[in-house]
C-alpha cells in the first residue's frame, strides 16, 4: 500500500478543533476568575475598603480547594451573566437562583444554599414604584421560621416567578454557581470542591456568620 506524504500532512489539518476545557483553562492561568457584584450586602460589599461578604469568602474557599489564585472581579448587574456566558469571568458567584430559564444558557454547580422566593424578584423586567423592585439592593429584615434575620437583601433571578410561588412562605430556590456550558470536568472539580467545603463544616460556618442561619440544606 502507498502512502502519500502530502496527503498524511493534510489529515490534522481536517480533524475537529479540540477546545481546552475551562478547568485547562483555570489550572494553566492559575486563578478562578470570579464575578459578582460587589454592592449587596451580605453577599459581597466593602466593608473599611476591603471587599467582603459571603460570595467573596465562598469563592475563596472554593479557589483554595481548586488549588488556585481567587480573582474576584466587581462588575455591575448587566455584564454578571454575560461575561460569565462569553468566556470573561469562569464563574458567577452573586447569589443566583437556579431556574429552568438559565439552566438552557449555563451549567451550574450543586447548590451550595436555599433562599426563600419572597426574596426573590426579575432583574430586567421593570416594575411599578410599589413593588418589590422598589426594595432591590436595600438591606431588609426578613423573617424565617422563627428567627429574624437582619439585612438579608433580595435575591435576583432573570425571569418572574409565578405569583402563587412568590406567596407560599415555604417556596425556596436553590442557589448555584453558573459556568459556560460544554465542560464537565470544571462541573466535577467544582462540585467536589463544594462538597469538601460541606462535609467538614466551612460552608454551614460560612452561612451562620454572614446569613445568621445554615442556608445550605434545603428546608
Amino acid at each position: 500500500m502507498r502512502f502519500f506524504p502530502g496527503l498524511i500532512l493534510l489529515l490534522p489539518l481536517a480533524s475537529p478543533i479540540v477546545h481546552a476545557e475551562l478547568i485547562d483553562d483555570v489550572n494553566d492561568r492559575g486563578e478562578l476568575r470570579i464575578a459578582l457584584e460587589g454592592n449587596l450586602p451580605p453577599f459581597s460589599f466593602k466593608q473599611d475598603g476591603h471587599l467582603t461578604g459571603f460570595d467573596v469568602e465562598l469563592g475563596e474557599l472554593l479557589a483554595q480547594e481548586l488549588e488556585v489564585h481567587p480573582s474576584i472581579l466587581v462588575t455591575d448587574s448587566n455584564d454578571v451573566l454575560p461575561g460569565v456566558e462569553s468566556g470573561k469571568y469562569d464563574v458567577a458567584i452573586n447569589h443566583i437562583a437556579l431556574t429552568p430559564e438559565l439552566q438552557n444558557r449555563f451549567d451550574f454547580s450543586e447548590p451550595y444554599s436555599y433562599a426563600p422566593a419572597q426574596l426573590l424578584l426579575q432583574r430586567e423586567e421593570p416594575r411599578p414604584v410599589n413593588s418589590l423592585e422598589t426594595f432591590k439592593g436595600q438591606l431588609l429584615g426578613v423573617a424565617q421560621s422563627n428567627q429574624f434575620v437582619e439585612h438579608q437583601p433580595l435575591v435576583v433571578v432573570e425571569k418572574p416567578l409565578p405569583v402563587e410561588e412568590v406567596e407560599t412562605p415555604s417556596a425556596v430556590l436553590p442557589l448555584a454557581i453558573p459556568f459556560q456550558k460544554g465542560n464537565p470536568a470544571f462541573r466535577a472539580s467544582l462540585d467536589k470542591a463544594l462538597q469538601r467545603i460541606k462535609a467538614d463544616g466551612r460552608l454551614a460556618a460560612l452561612s451562620e456568620k454572614w446569613l445568621q442561619m445554615d442556608a445550605t440544606h434545603s428546608p
